[in-house]
């Protein structure tokens, strides 16, 4: 008897585990918004109410990041620059390296603090050294989500601390592309990927709040954010065999599932698309009669780096070429001078813009009567 119940029991354990498996990977993940984009294209594959306004808590740091990185590698800043704790830094609450007023450290130390451990204090006294205030810091985040052309987003601090804002948000759109602008600096990826680190000789220990970077592969960022009013919420950048995503989860109901939804988006990311480079057929541009200008002819240039995303069961990448035969002067810089319609599976995917890499002035009497002299 004993040896039948246990036989039931361990078929019963056997089956139960697939269902349980099966239940919580198909589960239902209720969050307030949500976006999976290309890094390297900026193309959206996936979105649920990726434009509305939202507050995004910690992940506000990310707009904070990107300006002290652009203040690093333009020489304003330095990592090896001290810099010493205001009382404005000191008060910030919630996460901090409990900074002393006066107390000095280095930006190095400071910008790991930020991103590693989402330190209030250190993004504070960052935007302070870099702005010259915490308002005035404040003022450069708006007028950078103007300069990449963002439209819902609005910045009251540079922390994400919304207890006592109003006007204070940001969507998961706008934060994807803020992402992708960061990732373009590669001295983030020193920090980002970084689990666990320490300030002051080891006397403070810094832990990443994404718990994703030591457990999905490809995870080199980003940023996490917390608050009552904004839920949970994740920015995270993924990149394998050559190709990046960035997904961002607003208002999650658990860590865990902030953690959850933002692995399935990636993996539906990497299992779905592939990157091609656009390859043009250098012989196939033929150079281009100018009438009336000073130069007889023209060689139509383009980008030679463009890249597109494509679902990985899409056929071979045709090109159609489209030229003007001849062009009339004047011609400035980076007029156009033709295309190349790139297609895949009978459908067009990209265009590349053929165009003029000089300037080119139309023959004047001036001009006519010194070629004359020259060949006397």
């Amino acid at each position: 008897m004993k040896r039948a119940i246990s036989i039931i029991l361990a078929m019963s354990i056997l089956f139960a585990f697939p269902y349980s498996a099966y239940a919580k990977e198909n589960k239902e993940i209720e969050v307030k918004s949500s976006i999976l984009m290309n890094l390297d294209t900026g193309e959206v594959i996936k979105e649920n109410n990726a434009y509305e306004h939202l507050s995004p808590a910690s992940v506000t740091k990310l707009m904070s990041i990107l300006l002290i990185l652009e203040a690093i590698d333009s020489g304003k800043i330095k990592l090896t620059d001290e810099v010493a704790a205001t009382q404005t830094a000191v008060s910030k609450g919630g996460s901090q390296i409990w900074l002393e007023v006066g107390e000095k450290m280095s930006v190095n130390d400071l910008f790991k603090a930020v991103v590693i451990a989402s330190a209030n204090d250190a993004c504070t006294l960052l935007g302070e050294y870099v702005a010259g205030s915490d308002s005035a810091f404040v003022d450069m985040m708006n007028q950078r989500v103007k300069t990449l052309g963002l439209k819902n987003s609005h910045f009251e601090n540079c922390t994400g601390l919304d207890d006592e804002i109003t006007n204070h948000y940001s969507c998961a759109y706008d934060l994807a592309v803020i992402a992708k602008e960061i990732m373009k600096h590669k001295l983030i990826l020193k920090y980002s990927t970084v689990w666990l680190d320490s300030l002051r000789g080891g006397k403070t220990e810094l832990n990443n709040t994404n718990k994703l970077i030591n457990k999905y592969n490809g995870m080199t960022g980003l940023k996490t954010g917390t608050t009552s009013n904004a839920g949970f919420c994740l920015c995270a950048t993924a990149t394998r065999d050559n190709i990046s995503f960035v997904s961002v989860v607003l208002g999650a109901k658990t860590s865990d599932d902030r953690f959850d939804l933002t692995r399935e988006l990636l993996d539906y990311g990497f299992a779905n698309y592939k990157l091609e480079t656009i390859k043009i057929g250098s012989s196939k541009i033929k150079d281009i009669k100018v009438k009336g200008g000073e130069i007889k002819s023209i060689k139509p240039t383009y980008s030679q780096t463009q890249k597109v995303l494509l679902p990985k069961n899409s056929e071979k990448i045709s090109y159609k070429y489209s030229f003007k035969k001849e062009v009339k002067a004047p011609i400035k810089k980076g007029d156009s001078l033709g295309k190349i319609e790139v297609f895949s599976s009978n459908k067009k995917i990209s265009t590349v813009e053929l165009k003029s890499d000089k300037n080119i002035k139309s023959v004047s009497f001036l001009y006519i009567f010194k070629k004359m002299i020259n060949n006397i």
